[in-house]
C-alpha cells in the first residue's frame, strides 16, 4: 500500500491511496482541470480511479467531486448527511456508515466518526488485507476523543492534521468569528492537540508521519517539524503542502 497528496490545505485537498490495482481517492477539493492536472506527475488517468471516499461537505474538499466522478463514472462513497449536504439530490453514492468497513480491492475501509462542524464528518483507516498494514488519515477534527485514542492506534502509517498554531491563529488575518471556529471543539486540530495525540496512541508500529492540513496563514511548516521531532521514537515527518502534496510513499 502507498499514499500520495495532490494538495493539502484549505485551497484544495485530494490524496491517493493505492495497493497493487487499487487507487482510492480521498476528497477532491480541485477542479476538474486542476485536479487532471496535479495527477498527471503521478501517470494515472482519472478514469482508473477505482474509487472516491468523501470525508465531508467543506469546498476544499469535496468542490470537484460530482464533476470528477460524473465525467469519469468513478463511485462516489460517503455519509448520508455529507451526501445531503454537498450532492445534488440525483446523484448516486454509496453509503458510509462509521464503525462499518467496505473492502474495495485489495483495502478493506473503516469510516470513523470525527468532531467537525459539518452534517456528518467522517475520517479513514484503510487495513491492507494481504499484510495486515494498516494506514490511518485524520484531518478536519475539532478535537480529539477517545474514540480516535482507540481508532487510530496501532498505525503503520498516518496522515494527521497540523493545522494553527495558536499563537499564530491568535493574531493572525482571520476575522474573530473564523477563528473561533477553526480553534473551537468543531473546528481543525492545532499543533498541540495533534502532538498530545501522537503521545496518546500506541505509536510502536508508526514507520511513516505525514503532517498535512497546515494552515499557509496561520501555522509555519518549520514549526510542525520542530515539536514533531522532539518526541521520542517517531519517524521523520513528512510535511504536505498546498501546491504540491507530497509524492509517493510506501507503508
Amino acid at each position: 500500500m502507498r499514499i500520495a497528496s495532490l494538495g493539502s490545505g484549505s485551497r484544495g485537498n485530494a490524496t491517493l491511496v493505492q495497493h497493487e490495482a487499487t487507487t482510492l481517492l480521498v476528497d477532491n477539493g480541485f477542479s476538474l482541470k486542476q485536479f487532471t492536472q496535479r495527477l498527471n506527475r503521478f501517470e494515472i488517468e482519472p478514469g482508473s480511479i477505482d474509487a472516491v471516499l468523501l470525508t465531508h461537505e467543506h469546498g476544499d474538499h469535496s468542490g470537484g467531486i460530482e464533476r470528477l466522478c460524473r465525467n469519469h463514472d468513478i463511485p462516489l462513497w460517503t455519509a448520508v448527511g455529507t451526501a445531503r449536504a454537498a450532492l445534488a439530490a440525483n446523484f448516486h453514492y454509496n453509503r458510509l456508515v462509521a464503525g462499518q468497513t467496505v473492502t474495495i480491492g485489495g483495502i478493506e475501509v473503516m469510516p470513523i466518526t470525527v468532531p467537525h462542524d459539518a452534517s456528518e464528518p467522517l475520517q479513514f483507516i484503510f487495513h491492507q488485507l494481504d499484510n495486515g498494514k494498516r494506514l490511518g488519515i485524520l484531518t478536519d477534527t475539532g478535537h480529539v476523543t477517545r474514540h480516535i485514542i482507540d481508532a487510530f492506534s496501532c498505525l503503520d502509517a498516518l496522515l494527521l492534521e497540523f493545522n494553527y498554531d495558536p499563537e499564530m491563529l491568535e493574531s493572525g488575518p482571520y476575522p474573530d468569528m473564523l477563528k473561533q471556529r477553526v480553534g473551537g471543539n468543531l473546528g481543525h486540530l492545532s499543533n498541540q492537540q495533534s502532538i498530545e495525540l501522537l503521545r496518546q496512541i500506541d505509536t510502536a508500529r508508526l514507520n511513516c508521519l505525514i503532517a498535512a492540513h497546515i494552515s499557509e496563514k496561520n501555522n509555519a511548516p518549520v514549526i510542525v517539524d520542530r515539536l514533531i521531532r522532539q518526541l521520542d521514537d517517531l519517524p521523520a515527518p513528512v510535511l504536505a503542502n498546498q501546491n504540491e502534496g507530497f509524492d509517493w510513499i510506501s507503508i
